[in-house]
């Protein structure tokens, strides 16, 4: 084993905040912690030392293997081969770190976006007695005096010291439209962010990035006018995000900003929390042009990768929920023709064409694509396509249908389109697939075990079903007790598998934001609460149109009718008739956050009235097993 001491760089984190190139400098990792995440995916921050000072730092998504392999670990020796210096300007954020009570601000940071752990040198006892950078270490002070401390000072025996607001980086002109690659914290571009340390409190950044998908311009009216709006992907090595830019911006960057392009953007650029019903891009925050923003475009467009996939195999998709998007790749099986159906509300027609995908889990699914992309889609059967932006659906069985936002790639350049076709050059093309077509039950058995497998309320409950990460599945025999009448309903969008609720803008008009539409009247969809009931105790069941229709016997349109036209009484007998129907529930439990306290919701995926001979004929099988193992005991 080596001495670390002499392999460490140090002070080459002055070095690096004076903006001085450092390459592959040596640290001691003296501290890790998981970061809280409100998307999918582990984030670490990290605390590395070069002896003479600490910084804190943040893990790249791409890095994460090193800790979650247990490779890196306190005490580690590291080489940073590749990371990123930042400045963040505002209101201090203390975060307490571990176990000694240690504070940090994040006014100054490290994006790590790639590490190397030095394992000849194990994992060392602290080396030294590093301090804030720029900063004289302050008096040993115990714990408990750390935690009473200002938000702007770090304390703790010495290892920590205070740390100063750090002076605001003046602004860089810029005109567009070109400009060639810079890559360093300083020059004409000033420091480069990675896309996922972007935040409200970043300040004076840039980012290279490249436009992954370009929306229509889209119009939106409401009760505070109207206007236009686009949207835009942006990709680097660290991430994605999405950019919205509104009214003058549409005719200031729509034109610029083009598909597969590379650019330079400039705050001022407001960063803000992301809104999730609008994107499906695994960031917490999104931009927003503004009348200042600065966008150049880059001459050189290396480093920044095509696209990014986070795929899901086709065997997995039992294991996805309806509606839920993703990205998957697969060989292309066989191509139907170009079909039109017509829209029921609209009566606009739309071109689609079916594809059928093939991949190395013994699975097959059948892949919806529509408009243009249908139309002019020309890719080779056997072809390795990659799909970003797909819609699971449970019509007939598990499916996939490519969003308006979403893309394709025929043949890309990666590793796993490499490795399928490999796979089905070698073996695949004489394979037999399993169907994803009607296997809704399969998938309702997830968790639960046996497909149809029947609890009781009192199983559920003590089962803990919906109290882990993952969703689980049951069926369960109850009895309707109670039918919520307030909100039982919704107005939704008249459009083809839209379903989105409407607002009235004005008597006779009803705004589907999502579609960018106004309907003469909405179509009301049931959203309904159930209490059920078995010998065992009480559910309460959430409901959605389709269950609604069955357990109430009418549409939610037909019983709005009623409301709306002053029957009161037949409103009240529909919601009678409604209780104590006996029913076979398939439902879904999961964990779900209500008023800021969490909690289990069991919704149901479908509902049928009780099938008594059915019903008989399962009860008699078990008496009959029961009579069986009583007949063993005799024997024994």
């Amino acid at each position: 084993m080596g001495d670390p001491i002499s392999a460490i760089t140090q002070g080459a984190i002055s070095r690096i905040f004076s903006g001085e190139q450092v390459i592959d400098p040596v640290m001691q990792c003296v501290q890790i912690k998981p970061m809280a995440s409100n998307v999918g995916g582990e984030r670490y921050r990290v605390v590395f030392s070069d002896v003479t000072n600490f910084i804190q730092s943040m893990m790249a998504q791409q890095a994460n293997w090193v800790i979650t392999e247990g490779k890196l670990k306190k005490g580690s020796i590291v080489r940073l081969k590749s990371f990123q210096s930042q400045e963040v300007k505002g209101k201090p954020y203390v975060s307490t770190l571990y176990d000694k009570g240690y504070q940090l601000t994040r006014s100054r940071i490290i994006v790590v976006m790639e590490v190397e752990v030095l394992e000849q040198y194990g994992e060392c006892e602290k080396i030294g007695l590093p301090v804030g950078l720029e900063i004289t270490p302050k008096a040993e002070a115990t714990t408990q005096q750390a935690f009473k401390e200002q938000p702007g000072s770090i304390s703790s025996n010495n290892f920590y010291g205070q740390k100063p607001q750090q002076p605001t980086p003046q602004a860089t002109s810029r005109t567009l439209p070109s400009r060639p690659n810079n890559t360093g914290s300083t020059g004409s571009h000033g420091n480069i962010y990675p896309i996922e340390a972007l935040s409200p409190y970043a300040h004076k950044w840039t980012i290279k990035a490249r436009c992954t998908h370009k929306s229509d311009v889209k119009t939106w009216h409401n009760k505070n006018g109207e206007g236009k709006l686009f949207s835009v992907n942006l990709l680097d090595d660290s991430g994605e995000i999405r950019a919205t830019g509104f009214k003058e911006s549409v005719d200031q960057w729509y034109d610029v900003l083009v598909e597969g392009g590379v650019y330079y953007i400039s705050s001022p650029c407001r960063v803000q929390l992301a809104k999730k019903q609008f994107t499906n891009l695994n960031n917490d925050y999104e931009l927003t042009f503004e009348r200042d923003t600065v966008i150049e475009k880059a001459e050189d467009q290396d480093n920044v990768p095509q696209v990014r996939f986070n795929f899901t195999n086709i065997a997995d998709l039992n294991n996805v929920e309806k509606d839920t998007t993703i990205d998957t790749i697969g060989i292309l099986h066989s191509i139907g023709e170009v079909s039109e159906i017509t829209s029921k509300t609209t009566s606009k027609p739309y071109s689609k064409r079916e594809l059928t995908l093939v991949d190395n889990t013994g699975f097959n699914v059948r892949l919806t694509i529509w408009g243009t992309t249908a139309t002019t889609f020309d890719a080779p059967v056997e072809s390795v396509v990659a799909f970003k932006g797909v819609k699971v659906s449970d019509f007939g069985g598990r499916s996939l249908s490519l969003l308006s936002s979403g893309s394709m790639s025929i043949d890309p350049d990666i590793d796993e389109a490499h490795k399928l076709k490999g796979w089905y050059d070698a073996q695949g093309r004489n394979d037999t697939y399993q169907s994803h077509a009607n296997t809704m039950g399969t998938s309702m058995a997830t968790s639960g075990g046996k497909r149809d497998e029947y609890k009781t309320i009192a199983q559920i409950r003590d089962e803990n079903l919906g109290m882990s990460e993952n969703v689980d599945y049951f069926t369960l025999k109850a009895t309707i007790i109670y039918v919520k009448q307030d909100s039982f309903s919704y107005p939704a969008c008249l459009s083809e598998d839209c379903n989105k609720k409407v607002v009235e803008t004005d008597p006779g008009q009803w705004r589907c934001e999502k579609c960018d539409k106004t309907h003469p009247r909405p179509e009301y969809r049931y959203i309904m609460s159930v209490s059920v009931s078995d010998h065992t105790g009480q559910l309460w069941l959430s409901c959605f149109d389709d269950v609604g229709r069955s357990i109430m016997g009418m549409t939610a349109d037909e019983l709005m009718a009623l409301k709306e036209e002053g029957e009161e009484k037949k409103v009240n007998d529909a919601f009678a008739e409604a209780n104590c129907k006996s029913m076979v529930w398939r439902c879904r439990a999961r964990m779900d956050n209500f008023q800021d306290q969490q909690r289990v919701r069991y919704q149901v995926a479908s509902a049928a009235p009780m099938n008594f001979p059915v019903e008989a004929a399962k009860l008699a099988e078990l008496i009959k097993q029961y009579d069986m193992n009583s007949d063993s005991l005799f024997v024994r």
